[in-house]
């Protein structure tokens, strides 16, 4: 950090958006869009906003001309290159402004000085030629060697010793390509501030882009370095992949204020907004993953993660999501989620679950989430409505249940064939048949029998019922008896040893009170014959 710089230095905001963030394949805004990105712009605390390129285009001239007039604090900048024809138009464009600024620039690498086929001598005379004729236009002059990154440091040195003599207020040292990294970005604006003859009447610039992912990272270390205004895009939009990341940089030095201290005059509280419109009028969408505006920037699906952010937000947020115009952070429901999280949104919905029911919810929401990116709060709904109908039922189940046992001792019901053997001690047992077609809907006659075991039991023929069976609870064998059908010889009933060859317990189930013609879960119904024993299940 150099010895004269402040406790707190101010880095200038140098947005350029509406220019090279327009630069991208398909990201052309109309002129209308313009205005409002530059106002938005200007109302959130941006230095200077270049608004355009004039020469380029009559619409860019006129969106440059009219955001001059419009502009209430920033500065007003248009790009052009070193030819007067361009500085001429970029004068006129910016002149209605409070704050004018003309930017002008030219390649000084090796392949950019082949370009013109000019020799370093007449490229530094060009140089000197145009800001000159620049700043006689304009009082604020910016120059910008194009491909600083690449060019000779002895050639870099010198023709911005030249563009300093000419004029030029602001220094900017582009890396055009994204090609340095992080320590060189440093080391090559410490060096320029320490052996340019009046670097330290100018303010030295940094514009990076993002070819190699370090486009902040560059920014920052040339900050770091005492570099003092950042060139930046709002969601890092510009050509190929893109420029440094105007939140990104500002809410590093924001948060990370403790090594990086450094002031702007960004509300940040308005980034989220910007951020969203400059998308949707430019079609680039935010990756989700996006530092700062992203859409999972701050959103956590996983349990662990949740935990911990119902408990205290910091444990896995290192700012707050009302800093960027935020309203709050989100906890998306997913399959890595955990029970914290989904009785969080459950009572956010108005739900209050207790610890059963939240156990059977839990189970069915991760069904839900393996079959789904995301559970959102219909999804939940609808499984809170299954629960409470599911929790009716059982209880119902419950009520008729308890109800039977209170009447029977013990009950065993069989359906082999189209037989129903009724087997009960101690108390009547009403049942309901029928006889005909296997359908219930058409039995032809129903009635009610008592039946009284004669310390044994006592047969009911139902020919054409449809019928389910419970599992054993008696476990001495049953009596034979012959089965009419139609077309068919008689077959012999054998329940309690069909039982115990299919390794059923036949002394544990709960008593059963079935009633012919009535459905039950898992019941196999055959027109006219039931080929093998089943369970009703309680």
């Amino acid at each position: 950090m150099p010895e004269n710089q402040s406790e707190q230095d101010k880095v200038l905001i140098f947005d350029t958006t509406l220019r090279d963030g327009e630069q991208s394949p398909g990201a052309t805004m109309s002129h209308t869009e313009k205005l409002e990105i530059a106002g938005m712009l200007d109302e959130m605390g941006v230095d200077i906003i270049e608004a355009g390129f004039p020469i380029a285009s009559q619409g860019d001239f006129d969106a440059v001309s009219e955001i001059a007039r419009r502009a209430n604090n920033a500065v007003i900048c248009g790009l052009s290159r070193a030819s007067f024809q361009d500085i001429d138009r970029c004068a006129e464009a910016v002149r209605h402004a409070a704050r004018p600024r003309i930017h002008t620039f030219i390649g000084t690498s090796p392949l950019h000085r082949d370009i013109p086929n000019l020799t370093k001598d007449e490229m530094a005379d060009l140089i000197h030629e145009t800001v000159t004729h620049a700043r006689n236009l304009c009082e604020d002059v910016q120059w910008s060697p194009m491909d600083a990154t690449r060019t000779e440091f002895d050639y870099l040195c010198r023709v911005i010793e030249i563009a300093i003599k000419a004029g030029a207020s602001t220094i900017n040292i582009p890396d055009t390509v994204g090609y340095t990294a992080p320590r060189e970005s440093a080391d090559l604006i410490r060096r320029l501030i320490a052996e340019v003859p009046g670097a330290d009447q100018v303010v030295f610039a940094t514009h990076c882009h993002n070819d190699l992912g370090m486009a902040t990272a560059n920014s920052l270390a040339a900050v770091e370095a005492g570099a003092r205004q950042i060139e930046c895009t709002i969601n890092g939009l510009g050509e190929r992949a893109g420029n440094t990341a105007l939140e990104e940089v500002v809410m590093a030095m924001k948060v990370r204020n403790d090594i990086m201290p450094f002031t702007t005059d960004i509300d940040t509280t308005k980034l989220m907004a910007i951020s969203r419109r400059v998308a949707t009028v430019s079609g680039f969408q935010v990756q989700y993953n996006k530092a700062i505006v992203g859409k999972n920037a701050f959103a956590h699906e996983s349990g662990i993660h949740q935990d911990g952010m119902l408990k205290n937000a910091e444990t896995f947020e290192i700012m707050r999501p009302e800093d960027i115009g935020l309203s709050e952070s989100s906890l998306p429901l997913g399959k890595h989620s955990g029970r914290a999280a989904l009785r969080a949104k459950l009572n956010d919905l108005g739900f209050d679950p207790g610890d059963n029911q939240l156990k059977d919810i839990f189970v069915r929401f991760k069904a839900l989430a393996d079959r789904k990116k995301e559970v959102f709060d219909d999804d939940l709904i609808a499984l809170m409505q299954d629960a409470g109908e599911r929790e009716r039922l059982g209880r119902a189940c419950a009520d008729r249940t308890h109800e039977v046992q209170r009447v029977l001792h013990e009950v065993t019901v069989v359906v082999v064939g189209v037989v129903l053997e009724v087997v009960a001690r101690g108390v009547p047992v009403a049942l309901e048949h029928g006889e005909g077609a296997a359908d219930p809907r058409q039995v032809a006659r129903r009635r009610r029998q008592r039946v009284h075991p004669r310390d044994g039991r006592r047969r009911l023929d139902l020919h054409g019922a449809n019928t389910a069976s419970s599992r054993y609870r008696s476990g001495r064998r049953g009596c034979g008896g012959r089965v009419p059908r139609r077309g068919k010889g008689p077959d012999r009933i054998r329940q309690a040893g069909s039982a115990r060859r299919a390794g059923r317990d036949v002394h544990d189930t709960p008593p059963v009170l079935l009633q012919v013609g009535q459905g039950f879960p898992g019941q196999e119904q055959r027109r006219g014959r039931v080929d093998r024993e089943q369970s009703l299940p309680l």
